[in-house]
């Protein structure tokens, strides 16, 4: 059987090196061999997520996650838990909006049976119904935690107004009224729809061999494209930010705010000013936001700014957790924060900082085989290959002052900004 076989060797340590397999069926296989651990991690990714659901289904993205764990042909759910955590590795998934992804973390020896594993999961689930209808229950009491979590729960308010009618605005876990009426057949449709070997890639990060990964594949992963329909991923059109201010009454001690705006795509030239930016503005104690927020005027405990760069958009803002009778203020300074970022350029100094936190930042995490394994399947899911770290390096060191100032003009204008506060008082209040 014939594939095509990509090296490249990572200059980042002489004991690391990144490859690359296209298997005949499609399937993707990625891995960087580091000999200086005894561990590694695999990832199988999806290239799905609840953008790809529509109001009728949405959450079954995620809704399956959960079920890829309840029984296969070959093992029953305590069968799946005990066959890696017997042997003190460990094995989880997770569902965004964009992908899904199944992970196994064992000792090396151990390489084998993590993709014998994993590929029973994506193959041979069988979703007993016994389990749909438990599962629901589960996934029922998930949503109300989420409820229950107003720092969480305001982030997702504030994607519903940023994004609106479209996809990325629905909530990952779904609804209840959804998640209530999964049928088994349903859940068959949209993997057989998209569970497909075009749409997997497979990532490994540790000690072990390409030549072994892509031989453990093709033993396990015998997914044939005769038996299963390519369905290709269409983004359908952003919509404008629209500027919108909401308050919604909870039962909670303090206000909650999430306020910003929709930002570069993952693919812009502009991603690295905009991520430095975002360091500058709300990433750690030392950034503008904590230090004025917090630290000069005591109005919050928890405070930071965020940037999540997707395909073909992304979002922008800030979240403030503070006294209901702090609201106005603690947005007033950040406010200010931001109309200083795009009237006065950052001085060089404070730039070689926050690249220099950049850069720690990305490298202190790559001492983790997990980590190292989600940034290689995110090249290939993004990008469709491996950007070296020197490469991303040199992107982060070209930025300027002028770059950052020019990013902060085009995302800082709060006239438009969408904001949205879970409030303790008694009344709701919102503007369009």
């Amino acid at each position: 059987m014939s594939y095509r076989t990509k090296l490249t060797n990572s200059s980042l340590s002489s004991s690391t090196s990144y490859r690359k397999t296209v298997l005949p069926n499609g399937i993707r296989i990625i891995s960087e061999e580091i000999t200086s651990v005894k561990s590694v991690s695999f990832g199988v990714w999806i290239n799905t997520g609840s953008r790809n659901e529509t109001s009728k289904n949405n959450g079954i993205s995620h809704f399956i996650e959960h079920m890829m764990f309840k029984g296969t042909e070959n093992r029953t759910y305590r069968q799946i838990a005990n066959s890696i955590e017997s042997i003190g590795g460990v094995l989880n998934a997770f569902t965004t909006k964009e992908h899904t992804c199944y992970y196994v973390k064992v000792l090396d020896e151990f390489s084998d049976r993590a993709i014998d594993v994993l590929s029973d999961m994506i193959q041979h689930s069988t979703f007993p119904k016994k389990e749909i209808e438990k599962e629901k229950t589960v996934v029922l009491e998930e949503i109300k935690q989420t409820e229950d979590d107003p720092d969480d729960l305001v982030h997702e308010y504030f994607e519903q107004y940023l994004f609106r009618d479209h996809p990325l605005g629905m909530q990952i876990i779904g609804t209840a009224e959804n998640v209530s009426s999964f049928t088994r057949d349903e859940l068959a449709h949209y993997v057989a729809s998209y569970y497909t070997p075009e749409n997997i890639v497979v990532s490994a990060a540790g000690n072990i061999q390409h030549d072994h990964l892509v031989m453990l594949v093709q033993k396990y992963f015998s997914m044939k494209s005769h038996t299963r329909s390519v369905v290709r991923r269409e983004f359908s059109t952003i919509p404008k930010t629209k500027k919108v201010y909401k308050e919604f009454a909870k039962p909670i001690q303090q206000a909650h705010i999430c306020t910003g705006t929709t930002t570069f795509t993952i693919h812009d030239k502009l991603r690295y000013p905009s991520l430095l930016m975002n360091s500058l503005l709300g990433d750690g104690m030392s950034s503008r936001l904590f230090q004025k927020v917090r630290e000069r005027y005591g109005l919050a405990y928890s405070v930071y700014s965020f940037m999540s760069l997707m395909n073909d958009t992304g979002a922008f803002g800030v979240y403030i957790g503070t006294d209901k009778n702090s609201v106005k203020k603690a947005l007033d300074v950040t406010y200010n924060e931001l109309e200083r970022l795009k009237t006065k350029a950052i001085s060089k100094s404070e730039l070689n900082r926050v690249k220099a936190q950049l850069k720690g930042s990305m490298l202190l995490s790559l001492e983790s085989t997990s980590n190292r394994m989600m940034r290689l399947a995110g090249g290939e899911l993004y990008f469709g290959e491996y950007t070296s770290l020197e490469s991303i390096v040199r992107d982060i060191d070209a930025v300027t002052p002028d770059d950052i100032l020019d990013v902060a003009r085009r995302l800082c204008a709060v006239d438009g900004f969408v904001t949205v506060i879970l409030s303790p008082n008694g009344n709701e209040f919102s503007t369009n």
